[in-house]
């Protein structure tokens, strides 16, 4: 089996003598050559060439801006009517949402090993992705807030910040109080019909959209807007009309609680079920993020479901 690690050497939990003993416990199992990016999006450069050599195997090793750009180059580099390679996440970033959310243990080298014993029984997993405009998601999508403080945490990065929950939690707060525009609420949601059907909604202040649950993770502590969100059922949408602190707090409480079966609940609230696609409209330009990365603002992005999109060693 010929197989592609492509490492990430600056994620925040990767340190060279773990890529060392990864990669040595890989190459006994496969032909393995190993490459290191080098800029935003080489990712996806380096993973769509695998998939036109015809790679049977991309594995991952950073944080989950790393595996949607394997994602990406993976379902865009194969031939048309070729399968494409299939893809094995280690957890190499702060957060790792992915991978934790296919069940794998968040230490990179214990995640080996369980990638290793899948390998050697033929364990494969197709799920589900979204499509934001063109781009594939694997865990989920939001225009406002969430996006606003994926943006500021990326330009304290930028000056020497190490990732932290502190880091974002802080952040949360200042964005909160001192820069987001709670006033004015932006965007509209525009669902499509069939099963799940939501109705339109709008104003809203905050919209995610995921493909799994949990939304992502404080430390150990998983968040979830939609607990039922998974990678066998369509979309999940998240929606707060308003961000005051009462209805915020509210709803974090809910997203934070360890035994709750549902999404939050509450009249400024909007959550809804295993759709189709959806599509957000902004009356401004608005941050926009994918996975935890920013991507800009926009006006308007169309989000679809992918059902069985990729293949997953697990």
């Amino acid at each position: 089996m010929r197989a592609l690690l492509i490492v990430n050497p600056h994620a925040t939990s990767t340190t060279r003598l773990r890529r060392d003993v990864i990669a040595r416990a890989l190459a006994s199992a496969v032909e393995l050559e190993v490459v290191q990016t080098r800029y935003r999006g080489h990712g996806t450069t380096l993973a769509s060439t695998a998939a036109a050599a015809a790679y049977d195997l991309v594995i991952t090793l950073g944080g989950d801006g790393t595996v949607n750009e394997a994602v990406n180059g993976l379902l865009r580099g194969a031939p048309p009517g070729a399968q494409p390679p299939a893809l094995a996440p280690l957890p190499g970033g702060s957060a790792n949402v992915f991978v934790r959310s296919l069940g794998l243990p968040a230490d990179p080298v214990d995640a080996t090993g369980q990638l290793l014993q899948a390998l050697a029984e033929g364990n494969y997993r197709q799920v589900s992705l979204g499509l934001a405009d063109d781009r594939y998601f694997t865990f989920n999508s939001g225009l406002g807030f969430d996006a606003e403080v994926v943006r500021a945490v990326e330009g304290r990065r930028a000056h020497g910040r190490p990732v932290s929950p502190a880091l974002y939690l802080g952040t949360a707060m200042r964005q909160f109080y001192q820069v987001t525009d709670r006033r004015h609420a932006a965007l509209t949601l525009e669902p499509d019909g069939g099963p799940g059907r939501c109705p339109p909604a709008g104003p809203l202040s905050w919209c995610t959209i995921s493909n799994t649950s949990p939304w992502t993770y404080l430390g150990r502590r998983p968040v979830r807007t939609n607990p039922d969100a998974s990678f066998e059922a369509g979309l999940d949408v998240f929606g707060l009309r308003r961000l005051s602190t009462a209805g915020t707090l509210t709803a974090l409480r809910q997203m934070l609680s360890p035994g709750r079966s549902g999404p939050p609940r509450g009249r400024g609230i909007l959550a809804c079920h295993d759709l189709a696609g959806v599509t957000l409209r902004a009356s401004r330009p608005i941050a926009f993020q994918i996975d935890g990365e920013y991507m800009g603002e926009r006006e308007h992005v169309r989000f679809q479901s992918v059902r069985g999109a990729l293949r997953v060693l697990i």
